[in-house]
């Protein structure tokens, strides 16, 4: 079982040290959100920062919402951060569902999932070498990964699902039960094999998590609220917040047992100490061990 970082959003000077200290510990991963009209880093920019500033830990979006994106450029963007992290980018993608965020993009909320579609074909063809369409030439760098970096998509519906038979390398399940997640988990393997995939898809799963003491405890809870205000789910999402390590160590152990690769510990505050402590609770016993291909 690999465990990831999520990184706070509220204080960006501090994610170099966070990075710094994920890197030295074994954490596989860190992640970032993306949001537009938010507080939030913009986090192509911010995980560029955090790969000149780590060694080994694997950089991913968490996730980029690529409608509000030129595609062009995104392609551009991602190939050159898959070079200069060496290789260590993941994309994770998703349509997102916020119609202040769309509005400030200039794009229709109704036809963000047709063009994520269409984003995906010419990202691949793009990430291959292959000119970028009619009147335009490739677009370089390179990207270190053959055929592009590591991508996996986010969501609910069905269609997320879908994306990653047709388009993806994985799926990230965010912020879910683990009976409800190991639904997906097991649609998702289905639209792998319906594409006549090889291997297995990689599955990850997030879940919120802030260790410390009250301060740390309830600038948490308020962020959370803050960031899902929209949801109409505000109370839920705040009221699965993992705040001790039994907590975590059960949730970790529950996902494995569903089949997840990986386990996103997402931190909603922004004390870096966390990092430690995070650590210690997750490493200091052995962790469950990766479920075999179903």
């Amino acid at each position: 079982m690999k465990i990831g970082l999520g990184l706070p959003i509220d204080d960006p000077a501090l994610l170099l040290d966070w990075a710094r200290r994920a890197d030295a510990a074994p954490f596989r991963t860190l992640g970032l959100l993306d949001r537009l009209v938010f507080h939030n880093p913009e986090p192509l920019v911010t995980l560029a920062a955090l790969a000149g500033a780590t060694s080994r830990i694997r950089l991913q979006t968490e996730v980029l919402i690529a409608p509000h994106h030129n595609t062009a450029l995104l392609a551009k963007q991602t190939a050159t951060l898959d070079r200069v992290s060496g290789g260590r980018f993941t994309l994770g993608i998703g349509v997102g569902g916020r119609e202040d965020d769309c509005r400030a993009a200039g794009i229709d909320l109704r036809t963000r999932g047709r063009r994520l579609d269409e984003q995906m074909t010419r990202l691949r063809r793009t990430w291959a070498g292959e000119p970028y369409g009619e009147g335009a030439g490739p677009i370089g760098p390179a990207p270190l990964t053959p055929g592009g970096p590591e991508v996996l998509f986010g969501g609910f519906a069905p269609a997320a699902v879908e994306r990653v038979g047709r388009f993806g390398d994985g799926f990230l399940g965010a912020a879910l039960p683990p009976t409800y997640l190991s639904g997906l988990f097991r649609d998702v393997e289905k639209a792998w094999a319906t594409y006549d995939r090889p291997g297995r898809p990689r599955l990850v799963a997030q879940v919120s998590v802030a260790l410390g003491g009250r301060h740390t405890l309830d600038r948490a809870r308020r962020n959370l609220l803050d960031y899902y205000e929209f949801s109409g789910r505000a109370d839920y999402m705040a009221d699965g917040l993992l705040t001790t390590p039994s907590a975590i160590r059960t949730a970790v152990a529950a996902l494995a047992d569903i089949g997840a690769d990986e386990v996103v510990l997402y931190c909603w505050a922004p004390d870096p100490d966390q990092v430690d402590r995070l650590a210690e609770a997750v490493f200091h016993e052995p962790l469950p061990a990766s479920a075999p291909p179903r």
